[in-house]
Parts: C-alpha cells; sequence; structure tokens
C-alpha cells in the first residue's frame, strides 16, 4: 500500500498548523508589546546610602510611564559588582536593570582586573540620571578644626596611618576621594571600609572615625542637627543647596572633583525598541517636577542623557579613571 499521498497530505497539514501559530505569536507580540511584566531594578548598595535613594525615588515614577511596577532589589557587595554581575547575566530583554555608578562601572575594572563582567561590553547604558559632589564630613568631637586646612594640619601631626577615614567600600566615590586627598597631603590615612554608607556614616557619627567624604543626601541631616560638620564639597563649582559650603579647589587643593553619579543599565543586545521605552521613561520620570524637586533637594543635578551620550561618558570615563588610580596607588585591600 503506498503511504506517499497520506504523508504528503500530513506535511501540509503540519505547515499549515505552523504558520497559524507564527501569525497569533507575532498578533500576540503586537498586541502586548514591552514591558508585559514587572521590571526590577537592581542596586549594588545596602539600603539607606545614596543609590538606594535615587532608585527608590525614581521607580515609581518609571514604573507609572510603563505601565508596570519596578521593583528595587538590593544586592550590595564588592562595590556594586555583585548586583551588576547578576543583571549582566540576566536576559537581554529590558526586564533586568542596574543602577550603576562610577565605582562599579568605571572605577572596578582598574581595581579588580578579574572581574566576572566587562562594564563596556556586557551592558548597554540607558541614562545617566543624576549626579553630585561629595561632602567631607567630620565629627566635631575628634575634629575641632572648621577648615579643611585645619585637618589637613591634624592629619600630618598624626603622621603616617594616624588617623582613620571611613567609606562605603573599597572602590566607591568615597573611597578614591579619600585617597585622593590624603596623596594630596603627602601622609597615609588608614581606610576602614563599610558595606555600604550608611554603617560607615554611622560610625562617624559615633566617633569610632573622624572623617569621611560622604553623599550630600545622606549627610544633609546630620549637617542640619549639627552631629557631623561639612568643611568642603568636592565639586568644582560650590553646592546650591551649602553656598557657604567651599570647594576642596577652593581650600587648597587645584582641580580636585570626584562626583557621584548614577544611571541605568540593561545587559547587552537589548534590543533598540525595548532601550527607546526604557530611555522615554527614565526621561518622562525625570522630567516631573515632583521628582526633579525631590532629587534637587537632596543635593542632585538632574541629567536624563540619551544612551548614546550615556555610553560614549562611559568609553571615556575608563580610562581617565584608570589613570589616575594609577597615579594615585590604589591597590585593592
Amino acid at each position: 500500500m503506498n503511504d506517499m499521498p497520506r504523508l504528503r497530505a500530513a506535511r501540509r497539514w503540519l505547515g499549515a498548523c505552523t504558520l497559524t501559530l507564527l501569525g497569533t505569536g507575532v498578533a500576540g507580540a503586537a498586541d502586548n508589546p514591552f514591558p508585559e511584566r514587572p521590571l526590577r531594578l537592581v542596586v549594588g548598595f545596602a539600603p539607606g546610602g545614596g543609590a538606594d535613594i535615587v532608585a527608590r525615588l525614581v521607580a515609581g515614577k518609571i514604573g507609572a510611564q510603563l505601565g508596570q511596577t519596578v521593583v528595587v532589589e538590593n544586592r550590595p557587595g564588592a562595590t556594586g559588582t555583585i548586583a551588576a554581575d547578576n543583571v549582566a547575566r540576566s536576559g537581554p530583554d529590558g526586564y533586568s536593570l542596574f543602577l550603576g555608578s562610577q565605582s562599579t562601572m568605571v572605577v572596578a575594572p582598574s581595581l579588580f582586573p578579574k572581574l566576572p563582567f566587562d562594564p563596556v561590553k556586557d551592558f548597554a547604558p540607558v541614562s545617566q540620571m543624576v549626579s553630585m559632589p561629595l561632602v567631607l564630613v567630620v565629627n566635631p568631637a575628634l575634629v575641632p578644626g572648621r577648615t579643611v586646612a585645619e585637618l589637613d594640619e591634624q592629619i600630618r601631626k598624626a603622621g603616617d596611618g594616624g588617623l582613620t577615614y571611613a567609606s562605603s567600600g573599597q572602590g566607591g566615590p568615597q573611597h578614591i576621594a579619600g585617597e585622593l586627598y590624603a596623596h594630596r597631603i603627602g601622609v597615609k590615612v588608614t581606610h576602614v571600609p563599610y558595606k555600604g554608607e550608611s554603617a560607615a556614616l554611622s560610625d562617624v557619627l559615633a566617633g569610632h572615625v573622624p572623617y569621611m567624604f560622604a553623599n550630600l543626601p545622606v549627610a544633609k541631616p546630620y549637617l542640619e542637627s549639627g552631629k557631623l560638620r561639612a568643611l568642603a564639597v568636592t565639586g568644582l563649582q560650590r553646592d546650591d543647596k551649602s553656598p557657604a559650603v567651599p570647594t576642596m579647589a577652593e581650600s587648597g587643593f587645584a582641580g580636585f572633583e570626584v562626583l557621584t553619579w548614577y544611571g541605568v543599565f540593561a545587559p547587552a543586545r537589548t534590543p533598540a525598541p525595548v532601550m527607546d521605552r526604557l530611555y522615554g521613561s527614565i526621561r518622562s520620570a525625570l522630567d516631573d517636577a515632583d521628582t526633579r524637586t525631590r532629587l534637587t533637594d537632596q543635593g542632585f543635578t538632574v541629567l536624563g542623557s540619551k544612551p548614546a551620550e550615556f555610553s560614549a561618558f562611559v568609553r571615556d570615563e575608563v580610562p581617565r579613571w584608570s589613570a589616575l588610580i594609577g597615579d594615585i596607588g590604589i591597590r585593592p585591600e
């Protein structure tokens, strides 16, 4: 018995079913554009720090623009590289995002040569959202001086290793600023790294460590209450919200600039339409009057750069920071 006619008929039936299913899939995709489920914004630092503050301020607004919840997920440790690696390994579909900073995306490659990810090759920058200077804060009970020059003198009198400073962790802006400051003075100061900025600031407040470079939003309430004293900011211009506080450059350290910035990164190879949708939601969130006011009140400068601009910025910053770290002589601890 010849089964060929029946085989040909079966093949035609299977082909028709396949075309029908493909057509249904395309129609379904068109009817249900990105995003179809909640997103996660992974933060590489503990709750309460500058990165966490920014993430929680903008996540709700971004979610409202996308029509989905954006869940802030804290994965602290190793200068944000644990969180970055988690997102780098996620699918390039736009549902897993990383709130990156200069410490993770441009400084870490120079400090940790065996990183499990490449900040340039493994990520698609979406938007650099905000930047701000750090503020050099001291515990008044441990540092009686009211100027950077007086702190300089106290450090020199203590000698190499005689004083300590706190930071949120190795490779973070607080660490870089602290080492740059000590390098410019010419005296070694002992670095005390913590797992997050809130923990570091708590020990400065408790009198265990005399000073640190802190993010403005985190230090602000303690400066206002008098529990901490501000000596200088690390931008080249004075901060609009604290015009009486001089810059490090004005305090005898020409060209001293260390800024904190935060931006959103997606995994590499995230489709262009998804990137456009993400950038549009971030730009709208940052243009929201309430969000902008809350960010600027915290001491941030709102940026909202486009993906191409942010990508170029990151590519340029990696070698710049590599040269600076080499000059200062910072090594992994």
